[in-house]
């Protein structure tokens, strides 16, 4: 499904050609018209006849989103969880180790995944908290721990100089890793998705 288009957008008064991305848990419009609208300050969410509307803040909001917009309004109403998004299922053997919220770990135990706080051997995925680029010569001992299907999530905070996007990516490709995905783990934290090569899966 597209998340993203150029399109009329009208907010309240205001109404000029705009990008609306839909995100995980907000909508971002960019251009002549800015905003970000947190799912949850949305009221009265929906489509027909291609066109998204909602209200915000005491606003009338529409988006003129095309064939999508039916799949917008529910991804609205029913956005995913971060355990969805990170793809964890229930019966996985992971790993979580590092500075990750122990609430976390709660929510992978209550969907029936084996959690562990070591590298474990045979390990369908690997949550790593990392705050500092040097955390990240860790990636190597961690791709020994991982099924040749597996992944390792490397969670680190947003916006801090100490390691970024860049970082993850070298340090996974000096671990024999690709970069695959990036999702919004928390309103703090990015999750960063690192892999095998297929043409390197035993």
């Amino acid at each position: 499904m597209g998340n993203e288009v150029l399109t009329r957008v009208e907010i309240g008064d205001e109404s000029a050609q705009a990008k609306a991305l839909l995100e995980t848990e907000e909508l971002i419009v960019r251009g002549a018209i800015k905003a970000k609208i947190p799912f949850n300050e949305m009221k009265d969410v929906r489509a027909g006849d291609g066109m998204l509307s909602l209200r915000w803040k005491g606003r009338d909001v529409h988006v003129h989103v095309g064939r999508d917009a039916a799949k917008w309004e529910d991804k609205i109403r029913n956005p995913r969880s971060v355990l969805d998004k990170l793809g964890v299922k229930s019966g996985q053997r992971v790993s979580v180790i590092g500075k990750v919220d122990g609430s976390f770990t709660e929510m992978l135990e209550g969907r029936g995944v084996e959690v562990s706080r070591r590298p474990r051997p045979e390990r369908d995925v690997i949550f790593f908290g990392a705050d500092r680029r040097e955390d990240l010569a860790r990636l190597e001992e961690f791709r020994h721990a991982l099924k040749p299907a597996g992944a390792i999530w490397v969670l680190r905070p947003k916006g801090n100089p100490a390691i970024s996007e860049s970082d993850v990516m070298a340090a996974g490709k000096a671990a024999g890793l690709v970069d695959v995905k990036v999702v919004r783990f928390s309103a703090t934290h990015t999750a960063e998705k690192l892999v095998i090569p297929v043409a390197k899966r035993a």
